[in-house]
């Protein structure tokens, strides 16, 4: 019995914030979601009655909620700036992005030695399926293959941003 507890007590540790108390909705943070679509408003702070800093376009932007409420999440987005949005428009649906200035190899298996299926340019946005063992599982239309963990945008396990960070900083308004 006791040992159930303890399973109990280190499942529900990670649905916590920074500061200790649970998450609204019962989610991990960090986690990964990202933006539903191409016109998302990036806000100082959490509600309709704070100030827009930024508007994100791009649908599928992967995105690190570090803290929330209710209704909205405090984000970290691949620039490093930190904004709160509102829960309706972010997704489940993960992707991931290369910031690198150079192509990633995506492989047909889970090691450097496996064939090279394609690359993915900079900048580019792809699907992302799983990660197992530093290796990533991503799709892009029929292409399926395997990429680095380190080597991507929207993979990292830990928190990017401080979530006590106030909301628009690391980004020009």
């Amino acid at each position: 019995m006791a040992g159930l507890l303890g399973c109990a007590v280190l499942v529900g540790a990670g649905n916590a914030m920074p500061n200790g108390r649970p998450t609204p909705s019962k989610q991990p943070v960090p986690r990964w979601l990202s933006l539903k679509s191409d016109s998302v408003f990036a806000r100082q702070g959490p509600g309709l009655d704070y100030r827009i800093m930024w508007r994100y376009q791009v649908s599928g932007l992967p995105v690190q909620v570090i803290a929330e409420t209710a209704e909205w999440r405090k984000i970290c987005d691949p620039e490093g700036a930190v904004a709160w949005v509102h829960r309706s428009v972010v997704s489940s649906r993960r992707s991931v992005l290369n910031l690198s200035p150079e192509e990633v190899r995506i492989h047909a298996g889970r090691s450097d030695t496996s064939p090279v299926r394609a690359r993915l340019s900079p900048r580019s946005l792809v699907s992302l399926s799983e990660c197992v063992d530093q290796w990533c599982e991503i799709r892009v239309g029929r292409l399926r293959g395997w990429l680095p963990q380190r080597a991507v945008f929207g993979a990292q396990e830990q928190a990017l941003c401080n979530a006590n960070r106030p909301a628009g900083t690391g980004r020009e308004s």
